[in-house]
């Protein structure tokens, strides 16, 4: 079968503070998206979703690149970035315009648009992106498109993604500093959930919590869109920490304990089963032994479980406050979507649901042609995420201009089409 011709292309790259990765796909001519190339190495420079080594850092994402380009056989110029820290906050507006009771049509939406800039209060912080996330027709929420009906007063809610100046601008330059043009930062958040969220579940009100290596992001969404995030300073490589210490191993093998005998559920078969601390391959003597370890430097797992249950017992009740504190309770505070390269711990979902006492389950990208294995995994939801945002070619209301209007609203359109058809044929 012969490969889909590409008429347009797309690349995204998420500095991630375990794992750089960028990926480039494409767009066909009877509209799929096609992944043409992914690549990702160990990051540099990242701790916590902030560049502190701005030069190591450049060379991950370089690195990143150029594995994807390979890949893709092409050379990409440009690129979406992905970003979890810098201070990461959202917020709503409402904007509300009279109509007088006749037909709605495209000048009024870009006129209520344009007006709607002067809404946004940044407050002396950086706005990532500005959108229209859904109309108010006379009271009425959760109107698509307006346009052809008829309202004495019609209104549209905006939400905003602000974030710190400085932060963003050291991410901006990372990513320069290794020959590509950014096209615009995206909150982590934003893109995880156009890749792990389905739009009943948007409409239905969902908590998504994207668990990275260093850094938790939770937003909740509700009504069509996204309401508020917080940052949570936790991640699994803390889970990593802590089995680290307690058992008085190196860092890259108490990793690879939590990632291939870890588990956030216990069983009475651990208290037997012992583990090794070094892999198959590992040279005699490698690393300390371990503290409770036999002779022959082998832990209890049952003893592992118990560090890796303790760090989440103290995560999930941080998150149980966090989404308390957004009002994420009663019949819209139920469904949590865990996603993440945290989330693949086995056992996560059935945890957060006894910790919670709500349903859970585990967000992955959905399935695309070209998409690698490797990367159709929680790991990856911003990622992928990214490039569904490139393709949807979303409209930023601080770009409108009054003499734009007419077309403005008609690219609008254009993209809330993009976006549902998109969101149909991946879920």
């Amino acid at each position: 079968m012969a490969a889909p011709r590409i008429t347009k292309v797309f690349a995204a790259v998420n500095l991630g503070s375990f794992r750089t990765s960028a990926m480039i796909a494409g767009l066909s001519e009877a509209g799929e998206l096609v992944v043409l190339g992914s690549g990702h190495r160990a990051s540099q420079g990242i701790k916590r979703g902030y560049v502190v080594d701005m030069l190591a850092a450049t060379h991950s994402v370089r690195d990143a690149i150029e594995r994807a380009e390979k890949m893709a056989n092409t050379s990409i110029t440009q690129v979406l970035v992905g970003c979890a820290g810098a201070g990461l906050a959202s917020s709503t507006a409402q904007v509300e315009v009279e109509i007088g009771g006749r037909r709605i049509e495209d000048d009024d939406i870009a006129h209520l648009l344009v007006a709607a800039r002067d809404v946004i209060q940044p407050d002396g912080r950086t706005v990532l992106h500005a959108q229209p996330a859904h109309y108010t027709l006379d009271g009425a929420h959760g109107v698509p498109n307006p346009k052809g009906l008829h309202a004495d007063r019609l209104a549209v809610d905006i939400h905003v993604m602000l974030a710190d100046g400085a932060p963003i601008r050291n991410i901006r330059e990372t990513v320069e500093n290794a020959h590509l043009k950014v096209d615009g930062v995206v909150a982590a958040p934003v893109a995880a959930g156009l890749a792990c969220l389905a739009q009943e579940e948007r409409d239905l009100g969902v908590a998504l919590v994207d668990f990275g290596a260093e850094v938790t992001t939770v937003s909740v969404h509700a009504g069509g869109m996204l309401l508020g995030m917080q940052v949570l300073p936790f991640g699994s490589g803390d889970i990593t920490d802590a089995v680290a210490s307690a058992f008085g191993i190196r860092r890259y093998q108490a990793e690879r304990l939590k990632c291939m005998s870890g588990s956030a559920i216990a069983s009475p078969a651990d208290h037997r089963e012992m583990i090794p601390v070094n892999a198959p391959g590992d040279p005699e003597g490698a690393g300390p032994m371990a503290r409770h370890a036999d002779d022959k430097n082998r832990i209890p797992r049952a003893e592992l479980i118990s560090v890796i249950t303790q760090q989440l017992g103290h995560f999930t009740d941080e998150l149980g406050r966090c989404l308390k504190a957004m009002g994420f309770t009663g019949t819209r505070g139920q469904q949590v979507v865990l996603t993440g390269g945290g989330a693949q711990l086995p056992g996560l979902a059935d945890y957060a649901q006894s910790a919670l006492g709500r349903p859970v389950r585990i967000g992955a990208p959905p399935a695309m042609l070209g998409l690698p294995q490797g990367h159709a995994t929680p790991s990856s939801s911003t990622l992928v995420g990214l490039v569904l945002y490139a393709a949807s070619d979303p409209i930023d209301i601080r770009k409108l201009t009054a003499a734009s209007q007419g077309a403005g609203a008609t690219t609008l359109w254009g993209m809330g089409r993009r976006i549902a058809r998109a969101l149909k044929e991946y879920f």
